[in-house]
């Protein structure tokens, strides 16, 4: 038996949350205030440890759902039919090897195909606690509306925030699942409250939260109480009988010990007991002996203790790192023994075991990182299987996380992603659904996606945590780049946009494979800059050594491709450029003769963003990713000029910096070429175009020493060089929300 889905609506940005959950471990991400503590904190409040009493609160309440009410309130007319508040529906899919005896009155379709029960918990308004309210808001806005201090929205939420639970109730059924449209019948249910079902057989949750109490504060005991919570559950747990045993021994003949030297310890306190005598002589005679307790001795008298060769240092002198994956393994231990029921041998565990772990990342370093997620699962599994104890269950584990290195080493299958939509509520995303789209692409497909888990899970887990990306194709760009944001945020002043270096902007180098991040993509909707080159070509004759031409197969002249200056060209060898571009290449290409080349070099800037529909990139200006390219650009001498490549592009605005500084650019061969002109016309001898060809030595090295020999002045840090024209476009673009 398992949870296959959670399904919550109207709980804070969960407006309509569907969460597929794995068989046994789901990693659930996404940036920053995206859901996944509202995710663990509405199961708490259905089906935790604060379940058995209200603890929902007004805030709790989704802005649509607070907006709803009040629409009722305020419109007279309106009537008030059952509608649905907060509520958590819980899918359980069962086979015929499980123990169906708590669930078989719950079932409500007895087709041998449907295999699964819902579980429906609600924090709801039904129509005659609507009128209540209602009336009962008349009475309070009579006496505490002032026009000039509040409005009646205003009035209203702070009779609701204050009376919300006298008027919404709790309540849990199990709902009707259609096999047929594979979706839940709500109009048929079972009221589980009246059928005073045990929800507790059926489910079981726990949770390690975020604000775990870790401390490395000198004096802190957080792991020696773990330690004495955890023998709570030891001592129950048969196959720890013989230590227990042992235990108990020992503490007995301690006892004997320790009342000996008690007497004359507490002998002068004892004596001066005697003196207030009583009826009788020594009536009020005492002795103190030992009584040790297990359970007490081992909470306030156990030290985990940290051994630095054989020299024991207190707890609190590990880092917080080390306090909080040993907490996190004590508390896991402790409460697979509560889902166990260690301590209750006469029941059974829940049917099915839901763990929550929040954040486990935190104070911990990379290593340790991947280390946690890579033994979790055994743990889990260890723990649930009756290897632990003397009961075996299935357990079910949720983790979120904020660490792009827990998730580089996690199965790409596991991955829920957690995205904010565009009406500001939460949508969950199941990577492995990439695979769906990837294989549409046949065989290329397999070899994309398989490309795709590989890159993102073993280099650049952090996309996921990203607000915006921008792809880029080797190390020139990679290094440059932040420069070159840094540039725009010094030199472009906008008030109304943040600073490119202040938003969570994640760079990713992709070389010229940036269309396999197609699907990827449109699939997280994540803004994207793809920053690429025009790598313009022309078909030219193949020739042998003795320069005649070779022949095809059928006898016609062969063809090769060959990279030339943008003037001279035909068409684009870039594969990003063709895929992005495919459909508006074609229909430019209708168009009697023009040249593939022409489209790029006379396509605007507005028409570069691109939005995802029916599974083609077209132009809008709603689009979430632009590829940039180089573009026509006048340099310092007025000259107009389209680059090929970054090193062209920039030598044709900045070559005034390399003659300048030639002997500091020690990455350029043939420095000289830079300043050669011509005697008839004194115009340069060698274009931008030959200098990159002749003169790169090393792309990286050349881009340190654009930084090197940065100048700055009172407004940039890099003064002294300017940024290509497509490039700037792109992060100009990318720096608006």
């Amino acid at each position: 038996m398992k949870i296959s889905k959670i399904q919550v609506k109207n709980f804070r940005l969960l407006k309509d949350l569907k969460l597929d959950l794995e068989e046994v471990l789901s990693i659930v991400i996404g940036k920053n205030n995206c859901g996944k503590t509202s995710l663990l904190s509405v199961l708490n409040k259905f089906i935790g440890d604060k379940s058995s009493s209200n603890s929902f609160s007004y805030d709790d309440f989704n802005i649509e759902l607070k907006n709803d009410i009040y629409s009722f309130i305020e419109d007279k007319k309106k009537c008030w039919e059952k509608q649905d508040g907060i509520s958590l529906l819980i899918f359980i899919e069962y086979n015929e090897n499980d123990n169906l005896s708590n669930i078989s009155d719950l079932m409500l379709d007895l087709n041998p195909d449907n295999k699964t029960v819902v579980l429906k918990f609600e924090y709801s308004l039904d129509n005659d606690n609507f009128n209540k309210m209602k009336e009962k808001f008349e009475e309070y806005k009579s006496k505490h509306l002032i026009s000039s201090a509040t409005n009646e929205l205003g009035c209203f939420e702070n009779f609701i925030k204050l009376n919300h639970k006298k008027f919404f109730k709790i309540s849990r059924k199990a709902v009707q699942f259609d096999n047929a449209i594979q979706d839940v019948n709500l109009e048929e249910f079972i009221d589980l409250d009246k059928k005073k079902v045990d929800i507790s057989k059926i489910i079981s949750f726990k949770y390690i939260g975020a604000r775990r109490s870790v401390t490395n504060i000198e004096n802190d005991g957080t792991l020696s109480d773990l330690s004495s919570k955890y023998y709570e559950k030891a001592e129950i747990d048969d196959n720890q009988s013989d230590a227990i045993e042992k235990f108990e021994d020992t503490l007995i003949a301690t006892d004997s010990k320790l009342s000996i030297v008690y007497e004359d310890l507490f002998k002068d306190v004892v004596e001066k007991v005697k003196k207030f005598g009583g009826i009788k002589k020594d009536e009020t005679v005492i002795k103190v002996v030992s009584s040790l307790q297990r359970k007490e001795l081992l909470k306030g008298n156990t030290t985990v203790v940290y051994d630095d060769n054989n020299h024991y240092l207190p707890e609190s002198y590990n880092g917080l790192g080390y306090l909080n994956l040993i907490s996190m393994i004590f508390e896991i231990e402790t409460l697979l023994s509560d889902f166990r029921k260690d301590n209750k041998k006469e029941m059974k565990p829940a049917d099915v075991n839901l763990l929550f772990i929040e954040e486990p990342e935190a104070h911990t370093h990379p290593q340790m990182q991947y280390i946690f997620i890579k033994n979790i699962k055994d743990i889990l599994r260890e723990g649930s299987d009756g290897s632990g104890g003397n009961k075996s269950f299935k357990l079910q584990t949720i983790i979120s996380t904020h660490s792009s290195h827990i998730v580089s080493e996690c199965n790409f299958d596991d991955i829920k992603y957690f995205k904010k939509n565009s009406t500001n509520s939460v949508e969950s995303k199941n990577l492995k659904l990439l695979e769906i789209e990837y294989s549409k692409e046949k065989d290329e497909g397999k070899n994309h996606f398989k490309f795709l888990k590989q890159y993102l899970t073993l280099n650049r887990a952090e996309i996921f945590f990203a607000d915006k990306v921008i792809f880029i194709e080797g190390d020139t760009e990679r290094i440059l780049v932040p420069a070159m944001m840094k540039k725009i945020d010094e030199e472009e002043i906008d008030v109304e946009s943040v600073p490119l270096l202040s938003q969570n902007i994640s760079i990713i180098e992709v070389g010229n494979y940036s269309q396999i991040f197609d699907k990827f993509i449109a699939f997280i909707g994540i803004k994207s800059l793809i920053i690429t080159d025009i790598d313009s070509c022309k078909l030219i004759y193949d020739v042998d050594d003795k320069g005649l031409v070779k022949k095809n197969n059928d006898g016609s002249d062969k063809m090769v491709g060959k990279s030339v200056p943008v003037e001279e060209s035909t068409y684009t060898s870039n594969g990003a450029l063709k895929h992005f571009y495919k459909k508006e290449i074609e229909n430019y290409l209708l168009n009697p003769g023009t040249k593939e080349i022409d489209y790029f070099t006379n396509l605007k800037k507005e028409n570069k963003v691109l939005l995802k529909e029916h599974d083609e990139w077209r132009s809008s200006s709603d689009g979430y990713l632009m590829v940039v390219y180089q573009v026509p650009e006048l340099n310092e001498d007025k000259e107009k000029y389209n680059a090929r490549s970054f090193e062209d592009a920039f030598f044709h605005i900045n070559r005034k910096l390399i003659i300048d500084n030639e002997d500091k650019f020690v990455s350029l061969k043939n420095i000289s070429y830079f300043n050669e002109k011509e005697n008839s016309s004194g115009k340069y001898m060698y274009s931008s175009y030959m200098l990159a060809d002749k003169c790169i030595q090393s792309k990286p090295s050349f881009a340190m020493d654009v930084l090197l020999n940065s100048t700055s002045d009172d407004i940039s840090n890099y003064s002294n060089w300017k940024i290509p024209k497509y490039i700037k476009d792109g992060l100009l673009w990318l720096k608006k929300d």
